[in-house]
């Protein structure tokens, strides 16, 4: 049986399109997949964020039942970190809604118990029988190290929603992007105030 013109210009017609659209949903695929990978490192990272600052945040009570021990210590700078301490354990973030003003919101908060956290280990630079004591200074020690996470972990946070934003940006992933509910994630901004130099008085 001979077909028609007609009939192959259509069989042709119908080839090219199946062909473009399954280029389409292949591409699809995965963008989609690139997509959820790059989310579910920032979602990783973000709970890594989580863990260091639940580490701070589990030594303080030693921190305060050490300090309370020396007679006369300064009562206010305890409550300080206590209510500072509440305030920060009390901000919860879910990864997927990672933007500009729930993640102020958490960075404010841990922020002000870093600030307090300041302040008592000023307060106590007066009191040399505790600075002495063992447990003070493993404790201080142990809140070091954990700064020290925090710093890096952020950091490794604001590169993973980078690499995830600049993804989600990108042509053609911005069309997929937004069809499929993916957003952009905020990032750490440095504590207002950081860029000067302190001042140092004698």
């Amino acid at each position: 049986m001979k077909l028609s013109k007609g009939w192959i210009l259509a069989i042709a017609i119908f080839g090219i399109v199946f062909i473009v659209v399954l280029i389409g949903i292949l591409t699809s695929v995965g963008t989609y997949n690139s997509l959820v990978t790059k989310e579910e490192t920032v979602n990783q990272s973000w709970a890594n964020v989580q863990n260091v600052y639940q580490r701070r945040s589990d030594l303080i009570p030693n921190l305060v039942a050490t300090v309370k021990g020396v007679a006369n210590f300064e009562q206010s700078t305890l409550t300080a970190v206590i209510e500072a301490r509440a305030k920060a354990t009390s901000v919860n973030i879910n990864p997927k809604n990672l933007d500009d003003a729930s993640l102020q919101k958490f960075q404010s908060a841990q922020d002000g118990l870093s600030s307090a956290l300041s302040r008592l280990m000023v307060v106590v630079e007066k009191y040399p029988e505790l600075k002495a004591t063992q447990n003070f200074s493993e404790l201080q020690a142990q809140l070091e190290g954990t700064e020290n996470r925090i710093t890096v972990e952020r950091r490794n946070f604001n590169e993973a929603a980078q690499a995830y934003n600049t993804y989600l940006r990108s042509f053609p992933t911005n069309i997929f992007a937004g069809m499929f509910g993916f957003s952009k994630k905020a990032y750490f901004e440095a504590t207002k105030g950081a860029e000067n130099a302190p001042k140092v008085q004698f």
